[in-house]
């Protein structure tokens, strides 16, 4: 069986490409229509055009992902430091920072002596 081509509403990515930025914003969901049709961030839309492979450092979390985007190397600031991202297809109309997340998982652990209950919860150290 052959793998599915993707497609976005009914759009192939070679199509989205030759969108708008504003044409791409009709096809989104509202929040990130709303997002997009107030204006996409210039300096990083030149940055997304001069690329040529090279990873982009950004700390605009807030940034929807056009199809300029996908196969790009990102890394999304998240506190303490950057996440390197890959942009896939499937990840169109969401955020960067929904792939660069900024807690830590919590692990319950056992309770020391003459510890309270409530000191069980330790953070997950990587």
């Amino acid at each position: 069986m052959a793998k599915k081509e993707f497609s976005f509403k009914g759009k192939s990515i070679e199509e989205l490409k030759q969108f708008s930025i504003e044409e791409f914003a009709q096809l989104c969901n509202s929040r990130a229509k709303r997002s997009l049709l107030r204006g996409f961030d210039k300096q990083l839309l030149k940055k997304i055009q001069k690329a040529g492979g090279k990873t982009i450092r950004t700390h605009k979390r807030a940034t929807v992902i056009i199809p300029l985007m996908v196969g790009m190397t990102f890394a999304i600031h998240k506190g303490n430091a950057f996440e390197i991202v890959v942009i896939q297809p499937e990840m169109l109309s969401h955020y960067l920072g929904e792939f660069a997340l900024t807690r830590k998982r919590l692990l319950h652990g056992k309770a020391g002596i003459g510890a309270t209950r409530s000191s069980t919860a330790i953070s997950a150290r990587k």
